[in-house]
């Protein structure tokens, strides 16, 4: 690994819209311990752990299980034009930036370009990254609006996690299943369904907007193997990959630091949404105070990469003009991303 952030610098983009939508069915982690009481009892496993050790209390299912996720992410996306005061006409681009996804082939994009009647002339695909994949099609949008090649760009995703969990709590309670297999399945069950979409457009014709100023990122790829997973089943190293990710956020934070970024003076963190060890050990390593750092896991789990616009769209009201607010998008593989944003 190089022991350098590769740093991207933005200048006429701004996000001017940033929506959410958030699945009908709460499912609560002690309702997960109920459907897990095969397992537990036969484990000797304890009540509460998802709680007690990632401090997540609630994640959310789609009601509609075939065709949920689309219409949330639809929902979402109208919001956003609508918020942006932009029509479907005016968008050159639509990134699908989701790591759920019902086949290989066609891109995800190509249902929802679609299912929201987006123009002909509208360019879309996926970016998938992991957790990472919305951060990176914000970047990736605001060079291609530096460049002159679209005006404005549609940042979607939507996660459905409810076959996954289902999936991990039916081989878990199986008779075969042990100790190691609860521990390496565990976070499958952190995760939470939703839908996010951003809009993006040109700065100097959207005064309003909040400007994109910068990306910083660096890769772990030496980790590719912590966290492996499809639509069936996940597997995680936790303790591993906690421990790695943490030092490859370390190594992004102090490379943008020694190039006089100065993110440790921002006014919010909008984090990728892990657990609660995760998000306290980041406050310890960069000296973030906890009020500073925005949080939804306890609520919605980890809803992978539409965690951070989820987050960000649920707490964009109590952020005021000109402070910095800080993206910082981390996947598996790893890869980490950081975005300033001057709200």
């Amino acid at each position: 690994m190089g022991n350098g952030n590769t740093g991207f610098v933005h200048r006429n983009a701004s996000l001017l819209s940033v929506e959410m939508s958030l699945p009908q069915v709460a499912v609560t982690s002690d309702e997960i311990d109920e459907m897990l009481s095969p397992a537990r009892k036969r484990l000797r496993l304890p009540k509460g752990v998802l709680q007690r050790v990632a401090g997540v209390y609630e994640r959310r299912w789609w009601k509609d299980p075939d065709n949920g996720w689309r219409q949330g992410v639809v929902l979402a996306a109208e919001r956003a034009m609508a918020k942006a005061g932009i029509m479907r006409d005016q968008v050159g681009l639509l990134i699908n930036a989701s790591v759920s996804r019902q086949h290989l082939e066609p891109a995800v994009s190509t249902s929802i370009h679609h299912a929201l009647g987006m123009p002909s002339s509208c360019m879309n695909f996926d970016i998938t990254n992991a957790c990472l994949g919305f951060v990176n099609a914000m970047t990736m949008a605001a060079g291609m609006i530096d460049a002159g090649q679209t005006k404005y760009a549609l940042i979607v995703g939507a996660e459905d996690v409810e076959k996954v969990q289902r999936g991990t709590i039916d081989r878990l309670n199986s008779k075969t299943s042990t100790r190691d297999d609860f521990n390496n399945q565990f976070a499958s069950l952190t995760l939470g369904s939703g839908a996010a979409a951003a809009v993006i457009g040109p700065a100097d014709e959207h005064p309003e907007g909040h400007r994109l100023k910068l990306t910083q990122a660096r890769a772990g790829t030496e980790h590719h193997e912590l966290c492996v997973g499809n639509m069936e089943d996940m597997r995680t190293d936790s303790a591993g990959l906690l421990e790695s990710g943490i030092g490859l956020i370390l190594d992004t934070w102090k490379g943008a630091n020694d190039a006089g970024l100065d993110f440790k003076s921002v006014d919010h963190v909008v984090p990728h949404q892990v657990s609660m060890v995760y998000t306290r050990n980041f406050s310890k390593i960069t000296g973030v105070e906890m009020e500073r750092i925005q949080v939804s896991f306890p609520d919605w789990g980890n809803i992978a990469a539409e965690a951070v616009p989820m987050t960000l769209a649920n707490v964009q009201d109590e952020m005021k003009p000109g402070e910095r607010v800080l993206l910082m998008g981390v996947g598996s593989g790893l890869n980490t991303a950081m975005m300033e944003v001057q709200w």
